[in-house]
């Protein structure tokens, strides 16, 4: 055999057990809920962490919170045409591994886009105002957003902004789980929130760490 042929083969052969121990030590695939996931990644990012305004953070979420709102999602108690079907799909792939697949993964905070227009309204404005304004909401999201999962109440911390807005916005108009008595107290207080102010709720919430 050609000896410079011999070495490349030699040299292939390590490469390919080197990739394939690293593959091994420190690759998804271990994680048994991961396969069941990859469809949820094209939405909410990778291991849950949605890098998009309006597409919610749900890595480290709590286990009992995701449970009851993909419930929620898959019998139409909290509407939506987009999330029921994948619900249902994930009722049936096994709840309970997705929900402690993404309650393992490490929460990477939304990135905080600072408004450098002059025509626009401050970033740094809009999370002051946000902050004075949270005050009704420390009573269940406590003062650093954290939530309380014996609760079943989220964190807001580091959330996406667009997407809390949104949800404000739902609980307001009580078209987010209509008629849930559970959830009476907070959209009593939403609905004496104007509009106008969710943005700088939103902006606050998201700029936690």
């Amino acid at each position: 055999m050609n000896v410079r042929l011999g070495v490349r083969l030699v040299l292939g052969i390590l490469a390919l057990l080197a990739l394939t121990e690293e593959g091994r030590a420190a690759g998804p695939l271990d994680n048994p809920g991961f396969a069941k996931v990859i469809t949820c990644s094209a939405c909410h990012g990778e291991n849950g962490n949605s890098r998009t305004n309006m597409m919610p953070i749900i890595a480290g979420l709590d286990p009992a919170y995701f449970k009851k709102q993909i419930e929620s999602y898959a019998t139409g108690k909290r509407p939506s045409p987009e999330m029921e079907p994948y619900a249902k799909e994930i009722q049936f792939l096994g709840v309970d591994q997705i929900a402690a697949y993404f309650a393992a993964q490490k929460r990477e905070p939304t990135p905080i886009r600072v408004t450098i227009n002059p025509a626009l309204p401050s970033t740094a404005d809009a999370i002051a105002k946000g902050k004075v304004a949270s005050a009704p909401c420390v009573i269940c999201h406590g003062e650093k957003g954290a939530g309380d999962p014996a609760r079943l109440i989220p964190g807001l911390a580091g959330q996406a902004p667009g997407y809390l807005a949104q949800q404000m916005l739902l609980f307001k108009q009580d078209t987010r789980e209509p008629g849930d008595q559970l959830l009476a107290a907070k959209k009593a207080v939403m609905r004496a929130v104007p509009d106008s102010q969710f943005a700088d709720l939103a902006a606050y919430y998201a700029s936690l760490r």
